[in-house]
């Protein structure tokens, strides 16, 4: 697949999946449906890898890097699907794009990581900032999302030290082998916390949610990861790192949009820090790059 279309379905595809996520969870079965998604999805996947002729790897090293991946898979998803029932879809994506800074974060405690510099720390302060405001107008309205948005800020931390951690097993697995060992191992998981939840045998879907839980499946699951994966192979990792600003923006015009989602100013103002924050951490580098380029230029002029 050419580059250019697989980058804009990676934009549309995590733009649309808050959303998605939201309907497909609004019968009142949150981990219902999110069980049949990722049952969907591997069993799809699975028939592309037996149409390619090709096995799962069995070895220590590819279970490791799978077992790596469930808390990114079952933690993370469980999670913003029981979010799901209070949050804007919108406020959702824009908590998820905090992934980058929570990354760096847990990589300092590790040995041998890169150092965060001082763009990279003021970037995780604004990010800290942006999540208070959002948080002290739950506080001061009394809702119930404040349990939603501690939810969501836990599934993005089990989603970033699990894609460290996959990292890590190196393991060099193909995209579509460690979704599919990553998803086989999270199904017993959503199936026992199914059976614990209480929730009806039979997943209640409306129309839209049955069509929210196969769009998610295909695309959210499957097409969205491997497109995901290609673009990482062949740019560079600033420009794929555009993905996390543009999709909560997108994210947050579908919830208004579509979903008739209000968000209050406060969690606006709330989402703009943050969306500040990852720009200052995801391009901090390249703009210090860009001022070394200059002054050796203008030094090299001086000497001419």
């Amino acid at each position: 697949m050419p580059t250019a279309p697989a980058y804009l379905i990676v934009v549309l595809v995590w733009a649309t999946t808050p959303l998605a996520i939201k309907w497909s969870a609004e019968a009142g079965a949150p981990v219902g449906s999110v069980m049949l998604r990722m049952l969907i999805a591997f069993l799809a996947g699975l028939a592309v890898l037996l149409l390619m002729r090709r096995g799962l790897r069995r070895d220590g090293r590819a279970l490791k890097s799978y077992a790596a991946a469930v808390p990114g898979v079952f933690g993370a998803m469980a999670l913003s699907y029981h979010a799901s029932m209070t949050l804007p879809s919108g406020m959702m994506s824009v908590i998820f794009g905090m992934a980058p800074l929570i990354s760096g974060l847990i990589l300092q405690s590790m040995p041998g990581a890169v150092k965060l510099k001082r763009w990279h720390w003021i970037g995780c302060l604004l990010g800290v900032v942006g999540l208070g405001v959002v948080f002290a107008d739950s506080l001061v309205l009394g809702n119930d999302q404040l349990p939603a948005l501690l939810m969501m800020l836990l599934a993005v931390t089990l989603f970033s030290g699990s894609g460290i951690a996959v990292q890590r097993a190196a393991a060099g697995l193909g995209p579509l082998e460690q979704t599919l060992g990553a998803l086989g191992l999270s199904l017993p998981c959503f199936f026992v916390l199914w059976l614990a939840s209480g929730e009806p045998l039979t997943v209640p879907l409306s129309p839209r949610g049955l069509w929210a839980v196969l769009y998610l499946a295909l695309f959210g699951s499957l097409l969205g990861f491997l497109c995901y994966y290609l673009i990482l192979s062949r740019l560079p990792a600033a420009t794929v790192a555009l993905v996390t600003l543009i999709t909560p923006v997108l994210a947050l015009g579908l919830g208004m949009t579509l979903n008739q989602e209000q968000p209050s100013s406060s969690m606006l103002v709330g989402a703009i820090l943050i969306l500040v924050a990852l720009g200052a951490y995801l391009f901090g580098d390249r703009l210090a790059r860009l001022k070394a380029a200059r002054e050796r230029t203008t030094e090299l002029e001086r000497h001419s």
